[in-house]
């Protein structure tokens, strides 16, 4: 039970039907696996979810994508569960090596929010997880007032998660949860390189 119950007139059941707009940011480990752990939730539900990599690459195989698209083959073969659409055309952090691309990045990542909004207005999907979305948003890529209008519109029960670190804040005052990972100690800082299973 929540502890206070707003005095709005509206019945359990309609609450439950408000569309979260989630945002996992900051410094830690754990803003898109968090995302995945909820996408599974939904896709039990029957939902269907649409995924969106604002920067990792098609050629990235990920143990999430993997495991996503086999859900989605179950879903298409028995029924169970939801379909899942995936789309990761990002080109890594560009931003972090010499001679990395920015404009073809930005034009990329302003083609993926147009296809997202177009899906939002069609109602496609019920739940969105826009991965390292912050990104553009901090860029100047993706224009952020026309994202927080889209968001703030969109019709029916379509629910949204966003990842990346230093999510702007007016994101996060539109959103309906907020979750900041706190890194306290991680093993990259000490030369770790990443781990299959553990990083992808």
């Amino acid at each position: 039970m929540p502890s206070a119950v707003p005095d709005d007139g509206l019945s359990t059941q309609q609450r439950r039907l408000r569309p979260a707009l989630i945002v996992n940011t900051g410094d830690g480990k754990g803003k898109s696996t968090a995302a995945f752990g909820t996408a599974l939730r939904g896709w039990a539900q029957g939902w269907s979810i649409g995924v969106f990599q604002f920067v990792k690459s098609s050629s990235w195989h990920t143990g999430e994508r993997v495991a996503f698209e086999a859900l989605d083959a179950l879903h298409r073969e028995t029924g169970q569960g939801g379909p899942v659409g995936w789309i990761a055309e990002g080109l890594g952090f560009t931003w972090t090596r010499r001679g990395g691309d920015l404009d073809a990045q930005a034009e990329i990542a302003r083609a993926t929010w147009g296809h997202v909004r177009e899906l939002m207005a069609a109602q496609a999907h019920r739940l969105y997880v826009l991965d390292e979305f912050t990104y553009p948003l901090l860029r100047g890529w993706v224009d952020l007032d026309e994202v927080l209008q889209v968001l703030a519109e969109r019709p029916g029960t379509q629910h949204v998660i966003v990842t990346g670190r230093r999510a702007p804040e007016a994101l996060c005052e539109l959103a309906t949860t907020v979750t900041e990972m706190t890194k306290h100690k991680h093993p990259f800082d000490q030369g770790q390189k990443g781990q299959s299973g553990i990083e992808w």
